[in-house]
Formats: C-alpha cells, sequence, structure tokens
C-alpha cells in the first residue's frame, strides 16, 4: 500500500500488518482504496460531506475497525450516513473493501493511517456518531500512554461531535473497562447514557457482534458496551 496520508510526527503503536495478504486482497487495496481513500492534506482541514458522490445526511466514524464487519453492517443498514472508517492494519483495511465490493457499499470512506490526524482535520460538531470497538487495551501500566482512549483524543471527539451525538466503546479486557470508565467520569462534556445493568451488559439491536467480540466470547471474556451524549455546548 504505497499511497499514504500527510506525514504525523505523532508515533504509532502497534501491528500495521499481519499474515502476507492474498493476491485478490492486494487487487483490492489498489483497485479501490485510492477512490475512497479519505483526502487528507497537512494542514488544510477536511469537508467530509464532500467526499461523497451523494451528500450524506449524517457522518459517523468508526476508529480501528478491525475486519471491517461493523462498519459494512452499518453502512448497510443506513444508507443515507456517511461512514468515515480508519483502521491502520493492511490486512483489516482489504477486508472492509472486501465487504464494500461485495455489498456495493457506496457511503463508506476509508482512512488506512493512524487516526489522530483525522480528528485534528475534521471540522467542529460534524459527526453524529463514533465507533471505537475493542481497541488495543495496552494494559500494562508503562504504556498507559498509548490507550486511545485519552484525555487529548476525548478533547477531539467532544470538538467534532455534535450536540447530543453518541460515542460507543467497547472493550473486553478488564483493566481498559475500568481505564474508560475512570476516564469518562472525568468529563463534563459527555453523558453515560446507561440506566440499568443491561444498558451496558447488553448489545443494542443496532450494534452486531464483530468477530473480535465472537472470539472474546468464546474465550470467556465478557464485553463492556457503553454509550455516551455529547452535552449540549453552552
Amino acid at each position: 500500500m504505497d499511497e499514504r496520508g500527510p506525514k504525523s510526527k505523532l508515533r504509532f503503536f502497534g501491528r500495521r500488518q499481519g499474515r502476507k495478504l492474498r493476491a485478490g486482497r492486494v487487487s483490492l487495496i489498489e483497485r479501490l482504496l485510492p477512490a475512497l481513500r479519505v483526502p487528507l492534506e497537512p494542514g488544510k482541514a477536511l469537508d467530509p460531506w464532500a467526499m461523497f458522490a451523494k451528500r450524506p445526511r449524517r457522518l459517523w466514524l468508526e476508529i480501528g475497525f478491525g475486519a471491517g464487519e461493523h462498519t459494512a453492517w452499518q453502512a448497510a443498514q443506513n444508507p443515507a450516513t456517511g461512514i468515515i472508517a480508519s483502521e491502520v492494519f493492511v490486512n483489516g483495511v482489504a477486508s472492509l473493501l472486501r465487504h464494500i465490493e461485495e455489498g456495493g457499499l457506496a457511503n463508506i470512506r476509508v482512512h488506512a493511517e493512524d487516526a489522530r490526524p483525522l480528528l485534528a482535520a475534521l471540522p467542529a460538531a460534524c459527526l453524529d456518531r463514533v465507533f471505537l470497538l475493542h481497541p488495543d487495551p495496552w494494559p500494562k501500566a508503562r504504556h498507559a500512554e498509548r490507550r486511545f482512549v485519552s484525555p487529548a483524543n476525548l478533547d477531539q471527539f467532544a470538538r467534532i461531535m455534535a450536540d447530543g451525538a453518541e460515542l460507543r466503546i467497547a472493550s473486553d479486557h478488564p483493566v481498559y473497562k475500568q481505564w474508560v470508565l475512570e476516564q469518562m467520569a472525568k468529563r463534563r462534556d459527555f453523558e453515560w447514557r446507561a440506566r440499568r445493568a443491561a444498558d451496558w451488559q447488553e448489545r443494542p439491536a443496532d450494534w452486531p457482534e464483530t468477530r473480535y467480540e465472537a472470539k472474546a466470547k468464546g474465550e470467556g471474556r465478557t464485553s463492556l458496551y457503553l454509550r455516551y451524549r455529547r452535552r449540549p455546548r453552552d
């Protein structure tokens, strides 16, 4: 994958590629990704609505989409919504492109790089929903600064999410569950939507199970489903 977005001085931790891609997956990246890539340019704000042939009614963002099955499901169920999907793992990008081609999905745009420059480039209050499902937990205390749920990234979420927008976070890792709850409890710009235990123990009907989540469940790990509302700005 030769084409890349603007260079960033941010340090990235994590894998960018797993097993060698089969020829068909390489072909998908070469054929589809150039047209679907989010057009970030250094120092320039992004017009996310202009990326789509038909202006979407609303914009959603998924960060770390894994194999892309959740992104593809949401796109198919919400054709009037433009979905921006961010993932650095090349194998996952190829998997999402397969879903896009097979499903004829025209409402997804892909950012195949670190999500942080994308967050910085998005205009204020443009997103109606953000998904952060099963991010890398970085469970060791000395790696806590690598966790995506951080004050800096939550500040960006608060900036780019519209009043009333929803932030969905899922994790099966006990350290990360506690971390997210602690970090979000410090925020005054987000309100936890839970009113009863089922609200964080059960996935809503419009929140399909991901491949990773199914694997975690099979290994006896229980996921936490957190939904936060962006409080109205003063």
